[in-house]
């Protein structure tokens, strides 16, 4: 049987949300200049029109995943569109700096709400139509799912939910042909620092930190990232399925 290239993904239709910036923005345009149409998610629409700019695969909707009817809008939003959904990357996700003595009730829920419900009702509403097309989910955890994170627990925790979700939603979607990944990048260029509220000052001193602990020496570049998305959705990727993978310039090592 011939062997299909790899990457692949003309006709196929993708959802990808936090395509305003970072990993959603280069994974967007990635999947868009293979081939595929993509519907690029997140809040701030002069973000999204700003990732689709030169990119005629990609159409935006801006909305807020945490609120309660968006996953069935933006998955009716593509499947209108296009006439069918074969992947779904959940890429959108925030950073919270949140030491235990500082911890509350509403910022642990603001987490998870768009850390860990939000996928998880994308996933859903998306299924039909990942059934049919015997398709694809890719989420996006962080090297911190699986490595702890002082004074950023939640955070960690909400990531670690991700993988789990990802290794569960793997066996129980197996029967309808749909895979189910992960990739978990370590310390990468985006704006989540800044999005964190953190200082121009501490941003700087974090970045620097993080790339004196890789052992590549550097932060990685959303492009990176996104290369991976292409590989764990391309049509010939056909019998991987469970796994998460860490893309972290080898920090996990240390």
């Amino acid at each position: 049987m011939a062997v299909p290239p790899l990457e692949d993904p003309t006709g196929q239709v993708a959802v990808v949300t936090g395509a305003g910036s970072g990993i959603g923005r280069a994974t967007a345009r990635a999947l868009a200049d293979a081939g595929a149409h993509v519907l690029g998610v997140g809040r701030r629409i002069d973000a999204l029109e700003e990732t689709a700019a030169g990119h005629p695969g990609i159409a935006v909707h801006p909305a807020d995943l945490r609120a309660p009817d968006t996953a069935q809008q933006v998955v009716d939003a593509a499947a209108e569109r296009w006439g069918r959904l074969d992947v779904l990357v959940n890429n959108a996700g925030a950073t919270k700096m949140m030491p235990l003595a500082d911890t509350n009730a509403a910022d642990i829920t603001a987490l998870f709400d768009l850390n860990v419900t939000a996928p998880s009702l994308l996933a859903g509403a998306a299924l039909p139509h990942l059934r049919h097309a015997r398709g694809s989910i890719v989420n996006i955890s962080s090297t911190f799912g699986h490595r702890p994170l002082p004074g950023a627990a939640h955070y960690a925790a909400s990531k670690a939910a991700l993988e789990q979700l990802t290794r569960s939603w793997a066996m129980e979607l197996a029967p309808d042909g749909i895979r189910v990944n992960a990739l978990a990048p370590g310390p990468t260029e985006s704006q989540a620092l800044a999005a964190a509220g953190l200082p121009e000052a501490a941003i700087e001193q974090i970045k620097q930190q993080e790339a004196d602990r890789i052992p590549l020496g550097r932060r990685g570049e959303p492009h990176e990232v996104a290369t991976w998305v292409l590989h764990l959705t391309a049509p010939a990727t056909t019998w991987l399925t469970g796994q998460v993978l860490t893309i972290d310039g080898g920090l996990e090592l240390t």
